[in-house]
């Protein structure tokens, strides 16, 4: 995984600043209930689209949690007195304080699948009845958007997504949520280019392939020989799901 404290100051740059980060509120907030409440944004990272999040729904009180120190200090400062240093799989909130939890581009991180259950059990467990999470799922996959660069590394090696859509519902479900929609929304200008990806691949952003190694070389050197070094391919359009705690008096379906 990044170091997040080094990575912390060029990351919302490199990941598509604030074009991205309002795609991905608006997107969010589509499958949250309009109504007042409390919202927790787990893994909020530099606070870009927390921020967001509290501007374009006045009416829910926006809380950021985030492990990483300097992603703390850079979301303080977008939203002073709303941000926490917490770990996700053990979050500092008792049961049932919030009416919905997000945790955007967290769970494709973990490489422990038990992380990833810890997490989404953390998120229902300080959901209200009623209340609903929302998540992206699926973000490797969503980067395969069919292009030349996309053949290239078809033959990479590639672990299990940790945020497969059919893993975090099983989890979900495990842990007495509902599903209760899904969207997605577009990377706007994540989509890559054989001169980025390269250098992706030489900081390590591809798990499996290790800087420095020679099949890393291999798939950079494929990279190199391919037209329009500088030309983004097609942007990423990336999956959400919502799931929702049921309302007092419908955990067995009773009404």
């Amino acid at each position: 995984m990044l170091d997040y404290d080094k990575e912390a100051d060029a990351y919302d740059a490199s990941r598509g600043g604030e074009a991205r980060a309002a795609a991905a509120s608006e997107a969010v907030l589509g499958l949250i209930p309009q109504r007042p409440g409390r919202l927790l944004d787990v893994a909020c990272g530099t606070g870009i689209v927390t921020r967001r999040l509290a501007a374009n729904r006045p009416g829910l009180r926006v809380t950021g949690a985030d492990l990483t120190p300097a992603m703390v200090r850079m979301a303080g400062a977008r939203l002073p007195g709303a941000i926490v240093r917490a770990d996700s799989r053990r979050l500092p909130f008792a049961d049932g304080t919030f009416d919905a939890v997000t945790s955007i581009w967290l769970l494709h991180l973990l490489d422990d699948p038990e992380d990833v259950r810890a997490i989404v059990a953390e998120c229902a467990r300080v959901l209200r009845p009623g209340g609903v999470y929302v998540t992206t799922v699926d973000k490797a996959a969503a980067h395969d958007a069919g292009s030349d660069i996309d053949a290239v590394l078809a033959a990479r090696p590639r672990r299990p997504a940790p945020d497969a859509a059919g893993t975090v519902t099983a989890h979900a479900v495990r842990h007495g949520l509902r599903p209760a929609g899904h969207t997605s929304f577009r990377g706007v200008d994540q989509g890559r280019s054989p001169r980025t990806t390269i250098a992706d691949l030489r900081r390590g952003w591809f798990t499996q392939l290790p800087p420095g190694e020679p099949r890393t070389e291999e798939f950079a050197a494929r990279l190199s020989r391919l037209p329009d070094q500088d030309r983004p391919r097609p942007d990423p359009v990336f999956g959400i799901r919502a799931f929702r705690r049921p309302a007092t008096g419908q955990e067995h379906g009773t009404t």
